[in-house]
């Protein structure tokens, strides 16, 4: 929910950011099934870090994410970890279609 504190065994905190991911130059190229694969991937990838998605939103030429990650997990490598599968699993999802 936004807005809520969390709370871990020594701490409280509320570590929301909002992350925006562009292809490369910029192309059109998010719509259709592949705009509603991009977001099942990251639905799922952010459930595997345990981290809520708190709006997402896919434009034609870029992706908007408000996203609670915990202290413990820097925002540096759950992005790098969030581009890096995402990119995969894209990938593996286009070639079977």
């Amino acid at each position: 929910m936004k807005n809520e504190i969390k709370t871990l065994s020594h701490s409280t905190y509320r570590c929301e950011y909002h992350i925006v991911f562009a292809p490369k130059y910029r192309r059109k190229a998010i719509y259709g099934q592949l705009r509603a694969d991009i977001g099942k991937i990251l639905r799922k990838l952010c459930e595997e870090k345990k981290l809520e998605i708190i709006e997402a939103n896919a434009c034609p030429d870029h992706i908007h994410m408000l996203v609670s990650v915990p202290p413990y997990l820097s925002i540096a490598q759950f992005v790098g970890f969030l581009k890096g599968k995402s990119t995969l699993m894209i990938f593996d999802s286009v070639e079977l279609q």
